[in-house]
């Protein structure tokens, strides 16, 4: 259907044409100030139409010369072309006009008169004749004739954002398929943080995924400001007091003084990985060594107990441990890297760092010693597959740790100035510095950040009264570093230069905790306060309390963990009564989930302290104490 309306088409377009050109060879007689205004309204004219009308003026014998080919007008030959079906009419005009132009550039000879007779060529000129020659002045190729191929096109449209897409798709219908291709929004796509682990061929159509992931953004970003969403909290059992947790993406990982280790899998909720059994030797071990030390991310979970022997599990099958291995002493110091299965840990001023070769066996590829305890230690993430970095603390000096290089190398050290905290991110090394005795004089405590590549100091910014009790470099903004203090502040420095540009005061009893991204902050405090804060305003969205102090804290897009773990974790569990039931729930410590992509207002949401009756004695693994009608109260009388 199409090709017959196109040949009915270029067949009605050939009459007019012919109809023109008569037209025109009749205007010839005519003088060449009437020429100039009829040219005005011929636009084409096909040289088919030139032969009918020559054949009909021999057989008519009216002797009527034939206008030659260089007196046709140029719209002739371009009309003729586009009929005949060639793609560049153009070339041959355009390179006719551009010869004409270097000579008349080039010309030096040229004398008065005939600049003065060049207007009026100019004026003779066809208005599609001046178009083509103002296009080509304006760029070397000619503006009709290019034909770019589409993988080229894709490079260059790939520098375009969604606003100049949609402009482009609006030009015409190869633009659109341009602007349109899938490869174009999944790049987009994975340039604004989502679906990082995806290909090409997982969606159909990534223009509508990228639409849904910016909605769903949005209203997460919205339920954090308003705190819509679900609260649960993560326990284990009665009797076991927590003693550490740690979070990474959606996995929960908590260590009990009975010894247990429990991990939760907050997108899956019955996933049987969440179940973890320890190894053999601390299984038959009476009483078992209580959990010291607990570190998990998207691959493996690992635990260090009291007596020095370290486990590891995989977080997709769980059971039995993947890799064990025993420390002399005591495991201090216990550290995974975000974004790789390594694992670094320390005993006493003994360093090492573990991790699985080609065939998946994990073993110890770098091992140092130090002359002091090691009390901080953080993996480097982001390095290559066969490098394994670690930034170490101990007491006043900063160590390097590289497994292609025997000894470690010394970042800073500076006598009388001991470090409070560490952090580590792809490219830099941020630790807070304690100003102490005959050093306060310079202005009190500091932060230095100092660089992977050259080892060398960046930055030297801070000046508060207080300790700096955390810091968090490698999940802020690019730039940024946030940071707690002893002096009940947060504060977030910018690293280009040296200055803070928030400020909060935040918690009466020390920050304990505190974490960073484009728009929030989220710190806890020695009180068990949970606190949200918008960055930019410097005002605090909503909190929370629990009486536990805040230990850890992590939030990933719509899920927040909090831990409130009690500064005394003795094994009181093993042996406690009904007596002590009571007591013992204020000493156990909580772990918060938050969930802002869910709807609040479903009762699935509810906190289970809210949920639970009188019929249920689960009620009493809460922290306040539920009277039901079968307690004994503090004075009453014995019932009958």
């Amino acid at each position: 259907m199409e090709e017959d309306e196109l040949a009915a088409f270029r067949e009605h377009w050939k009459q007019e044409l012919s109809s023109k050109g008569e037209f025109y060879a009749d205007s010839t007689k005519l003088s060449g100030e009437q020429k100039q205004k009829d040219s005005k309204h011929r636009y084409f004219e096909a040289t088919d139409a030139n032969k009918k009308r020559g054949s009909r003026c021999h057989t008519t014998k009216e002797s009527t010369e034939d206008p030659k080919p260089e007196d046709q007008p140029g719209y002739v030959s371009i009309a003729s072309s586009l009929l005949d079906g060639r793609t560049s009419p153009l070339l041959d005009r355009i390179e006719e006009e551009r010869t004409k132009r270097r000579r008349v550039n080039h010309n030096d000879s040229v004398t008065n008169a005939s600049r003065q007779q060049l207007p009026k060529k100019v004026k003779r000129e066809e208005l599609v004749d001046q178009l083509i020659q103002d296009l080509n002045e304006v760029n070397d190729i000619p503006f009709f004739d290019i034909d770019l191929p589409y993988e080229l096109a894709l490079q260059i449209f790939q520098y375009l954002n969604c606003i100049e897409l949609g402009r482009c798709a609006q030009v015409s219908r190869a633009w659109r398929v341009l602007a349109e291709d899938g490869v174009l929004w999944f790049r987009m796509c994975v340039r604004e943080g989502f679906h990082q682990y995806a290909s090409v061929s997982d969606s159909p159509c990534w223009k509508s995924t990228l639409r849904d992931c910016r909605n769903s953004a949005k209203t997460v970003s919205s339920n954090w400001k308003n705190r819509v969403g679900s609260i649960s909290q993560l326990q284990f059992e009665l009797g076991k007091v927590l003693c550490d947790v740690n979070s990474c993406e959606n996995y929960v990982f908590a260590g009990y003084t009975s010894g247990d280790v429990r991990l939760w899998d907050t997108l899956h909720w019955d996933s049987t990985a969440s179940y973890l059994k320890p190894n053999s030797l601390s299984a038959i071990a009476e009483p078992r060594p209580y959990v010291s030390r607990v570190q998990v991310n998207s691959t493996v979970a690992a635990a260090a107990y009291e007596d020095g022997c370290v486990d590891m599990w995989s977080t997709e099958t769980g059971g039995q441990p993947i890799y064990h291995f025993q420390c002399p002493e005591r495991v201090t110091t216990l550290t995974l890297s975000p974004d790789a299965p390594i694992l670094g840990s320390s005993s006493g001023p003994d360093i090492r760092l573990d991790r699985p070769d080609d065939c998946g066996y994990w073993k110890m590829v770098c091992h140092a010693h130090l002359p002091k305890t090691v009390e901080r230690l953080v993996v480097v993430p982001g390095k290559e597959q066969y490098r394994s970095m670690a930034a170490v603390a101990a007491g006043d000096s900063v160590y390097l740790l590289d497994s292609r290089t025997e000894e470690p190398r010394t970042l800073h050290s500076v006598y009388g100035h001991p470090v409070t905290c560490l952090d580590a991110s792809q490219t830099q090394v941020a630790f807070g510095v304690k100003r102490t005795g005959w050093a306060m004089h310079d202005g009190g405590n500091k932060i230095n950040v100092y660089s992977l590549e050259t080892g060398k100091a960046e930055v030297c910014a801070g000046s508060s009264p207080g300790d700096f009790t955390c810091i968090n470099l490698r999940d802020c903004p690019p730039h940024l570093v946030v940071c707690g203090n002893k002096d009940r502040r947060v504060r977030v420095f910018d690293l280009r230069s040296g200055t803070f540009v928030v400020s909060l005061y935040a918690h009466h009893l020390g920050v304990t905790s505190v974490q960073a991204d484009e728009w929030k902050i989220v710190s806890g405090g020695g009180e068990g306060l949970v606190c949200v804060w918008e960055m930019r305003m410097g005002t605090k969205l909503w909190e929370m309390h629990n009486r536990h102090p805040v230990r850890h804290i992590h939030f990933s897009g719509s899920r927040l963990v909090t831990a409130n773990i009690p500064d005394d974790k003795s094994p009181r569990g093993a042996c406690i009564t009904d007596d002590d039931l009571t007591a013992h729930r204020r000493h156990r410590g909580v772990i918060c989930h938050y969930d802002f992509s869910e709807d609040a207002l479903s009762q699935d949401n509810v906190l289970p302290i809210c949920r639970s009756d009188y019929m249920e004695s689960y009620g009493y693994n809460y922290n306040i104490g539920l009277a039901v009608p079968y307690d004994r109260l503090p004075g009453s009388h014995p019932s009958l």
